[in-house]
């Protein structure tokens, strides 16, 4: 365990940016998984609606860090073809 305040601190400070990012993980594997099930049970009107809700997720990910820019564009780009793909 830290002696030293600053260290002390550090370590509060890594524990609260932990549960916050766990939490966004969370939302982020969530939402892909509906997604990708709605799209698979051809559920397209639901599917598109909730992509958004789902981009803006992943944007806010990638934003703070969690994800980066390019992780979070080729997911983007994988789940609109594959909504392409059963729309047709």
């Amino acid at each position: 365990m830290a002696i030293i305040k600053s260290a002390k601190k550090a370590f509060r400070q890594s524990q609260k940016r932990r549960v916050k990012n766990l939490k966004i993980g969370e939302k982020i594997r969530r939402l892909l998984k509906e997604t990708r099930s709605l799209i698979s049970a051809q559920k397209i009107e639901e599917a598109k609606k909730i992509l958004p809700r789902t981009f803006q997720v992943l944007d806010k990910a990638a934003k703070v860090g969690l994800l980066k820019k390019n992780t979070v564009n080729r997911k983007k780009s994988r789940l609109a073809k594959q909504l392409g793909k059963t729309a047709k």
